[in-house]
This record gives C-alpha cells, sequence and structure tokens, in this order.
C-alpha cells in the first residue's frame, strides 16, 4: 500500500513529466501544421492540456473506484 507521501510525490512527478512531454510535443508538433508559436505560447498551451489531462485523470480514478464500490457489495 502506498503512503500519502509518496502518492503525492507520485502525483506530482506525474504532471510535472506530463507537462513537459506537452511542451516539447507542442515544439514539434504545431510548425508541422503551419503554427509557429512562441516559447511562453507553448508553455501556456502545455498548462492547458496539462489540466485537461488532470481532470480526465481524476474523473477516470473516481469511476474506476466507483465501479470497484459497486463489485464488492
Amino acid at each position: 500500500m502506498q503512503s500519502r507521501a509518496g502518492s503525492m510525490i507520485e502525483a506530482v512527478a506525474n504532471v510535472a513529466i506530463g507537462y513537459g512531454i506537452a511542451v516539447a510535443a507542442n515544439i514539434v508538433v504545431l510548425p508541422l501544421f503551419g503554427f509557429h508559436p512562441s516559447l511562453a505560447q507553448h508553455a501556456q498551451i502545455g498548462l492547458i492540456f496539462t489540466g485537461i489531462s488532470l481532470v480526465r485523470s481524476y474523473c477516470l480514478r473516481r469511476l474506476f473506484n466507483w465501479w470497484g464500490g459497486r463489485g464488492a457489495r
């Protein structure tokens, strides 16, 4: 079983790595489609997609916890 502190460290690391990957992907992919944002804009786009990812991840986790709880009854 993972401690709360361990879960927090994992979550922060996951978000930080995901953000870095999102910014790097933006830098590589967007110019292929004719978009040439500044580094600051790449960072902002990365934050938006990181926020979306956090919400998605949270909702899926809650859904799977709900399904798991239903099966235990």
